[in-house]
């Protein structure tokens, strides 16, 4: 198996990288959209829908699309948002659950003292919950979220952060996530970048936007990152 060397820091995606989200998330996008009268979504829907963060997900859930609706009236929009904000904090995030694997491999890493960052879309405020209800919260010492910073994935602004903030050059730095937008921020940033088969990528095979190294489940990762002595 191929393995990267001279890894020092990694970032990783959370919903479909570590952790399966997305029922949470379609239950809270269809009470949104049933709300404001308009039909239901399914979690089928919605899997194909998410990793551009939530403003984009109910704007397609709205347009009932990948591709949103540019006529979209802003107020309904504005208001689903909000309606989806509340419904996905009042369902507690009970049906989310971590991957197989996921735990133990970033107790490993954390473990060996490699330092670990959450880059997500998902708008931070509810990132540290989810973190915490999972108990992986003590292996990162940054968290951001999709509105963090003024651009997000597919925008490497937050992995030239990280760099710039640990003092790391691109090849030290690992990107591991599920979805082409992790692999285009990577790319751009000239980091290393994992795609993992299992997340949501549009319904597209993630080895269609060419990550370094493709991994069918997350514990594979602690056999292709070698660690310096």
């Amino acid at each position: 198996m191929e393995h990267f060397k001279g890894i020092k820091f990694i970032a990783f995606d959370l919903d479909g990288t570590l952790l399966d989200s997305v029922p949470d998330l379609a239950e809270a996008a269809d009470k949104a959209m049933r709300t404001l009268g308009r039909p239901g979504v399914t979690v089928e829907q919605v899997t194909t829908w998410i990793g551009n963060g939530a403003d984009v997900l109910i704007g397609r859930a709205l347009s009932r699309s990948l591709e949103v609706d540019p006529q979209l009236d802003p107020e309904l929009h504005k208001e689903a948002r909000q309606l989806f904000d509340r419904f996905y904090d009042a369902g507690g995030h009970k049906q989310s659950a971590l991957y197989s694997g996921v735990k133990d491999t970033l107790a490993s890493f954390h473990q060996a003292g490699v330092p670990m960052a959450i880059v997500t879309n998902k708008p931070a405020q509810f990132v540290p919950h989810l973190l915490e209800q999972h108990g992986i919260s003590d292996y990162f010492v940054d968290v951001i979220g999709g509105d963090t910073f003024p651009l997000k994935k597919p925008d490497p602004f937050a992995l030239h952060w990280l760099m710039e903030k640990h003092q790391l050059a691109a090849t030290e730095m690992l990107m591991v996530g599920d979805s082409r937008n992790d692999i285009l921020a990577a790319k751009a940033a000239t980091c290393y970048v994992v795609g993992l088969t299992y997340g949501y990528n549009y319904g597209q095979p993630i080895s269609d936007s060419d990550p370094d190294i493709v991994l069918d489940h997350f514990s594979l990762l602690a056999e292709v990152v070698k660690l310096d002595s």
